[in-house]
């Protein structure tokens, strides 16, 4: 008797999705419009659907369904569930404002849920993936950078963790290309001050990340050019002690020996504190 039930059940549920689905293209359209009333249906129901417009793809749609459940049923057990449901479909849709909106609401409710650590995610996903050209306003990279460390910090035990991670390096790197491909921008013109502003943020501020030879490197074309002998010769000694095998070094290299230079740390600039520092471990 008990799985005639089950089957009755899930018998009334395919129905009640049929009736759902028959305008399947403008369902949810009509629904915000008020033309369809979903108060007949149960939070199980409702939320069936939302996960059949996430079938198709529909994301929009499918966090319409879910916000339902929300509003209909506030303190049925699926609510919760429909929350980070919420914000899953928005970021599927790529509603990244309205994604961020509903994972922050579920972090607010259910702080210490299983859950709250991909709401988290979510909320870092919802900036990090609109960072996809280095010419782009850098302010999402920022952000993006903010919310992957909330999750590292606060969930480090987890995969979304392990995964920020990755993604925070990257983040990390893009903002050093920003500032490379402005020093570049610099250099060309010949506005070499400018150009080594850049270079020294990406130096100083972004060591760790792969722009940093190039950096370097471009410091020695710009103090050379300025006839600052003792910061080019030191720029070169950095690139030399870190990033000896590469390219970058070899071309500084020979614009220093053209001159009759040679890598050494020379006179007592801020790319001498910088060799004391890395190269030679004295911090003070």
């Amino acid at each position: 008797m008990a799985g005639m039930g089950v089957r009755i059940r899930s018998v009334g549920l395919v129905l009640v999705l049929a009736v759902l689905a028959a305008c399947s293209t403008s369902t949810a359209e009509r629904a915000k419009r008020g033309d369809v009333s979903l108060e007949g249906f149960t939070a199980e129901q409702i939320y069936q659907r939302g996960e059949y417009e996430l079938s198709r793809g529909k994301g929009e749609d499918a966090a319409f369904f879910f916000s339902e459940v929300e509003r209909l049923y506030p303190y049925s057990e699926l609510t919760k569930r429909a929350l980070i449901m919420q914000a899953f479909a928005y970021h599927k849709g790529k509603l990244y404002p309205e994604a961020r909106a509903a994972a922050q609401r579920y972090i607010d409710f259910y702080p210490a849920d299983d859950d709250a650590a991909y709401a988290q995610y979510l909320l870092a996903l919802s900036y990090y993936d609109q960072i996809d050209e280095v010419g782009r306003d850098q302010g999402l990279t920022f952000q993006a950078l903010q919310e992957l460390r909330k999750v590292i910090e606060l969930y480090p035990d987890t995969e979304y963790a392990r995964s920020s991670m990755l993604k925070f390096d990257l983040a990390f790197d893009q903002l050093a290309a920003k500032e490379m491909e402005i020093g570049r921008y610099y250099l060309r013109r010949d506005h070499y001050a400018a150009a080594i502003k850049r270079f020294r943020i990406v130096v100083e501020d972004f060591q760790t990340t792969t722009h940093t030879a190039e950096a370097l490197h471009r410091l020695v074309e710009s103090y050379l050019a300025l006839g600052l002998t003792d910061e080019a010769q030191t720029a070169a000694a950095i690139l030399g002690y870190n990033f000896q095998s590469t390219d970058w070094y070899q071309d500084s290299f020979k614009l220093l020996t053209e001159q009759g230079l040679k890598p050494r740390a020379k006179g007592d600039n801020w790319l001498s504190r910088v060799y004391r520092q890395t190269v030679q471990g004295k911090w003070l």
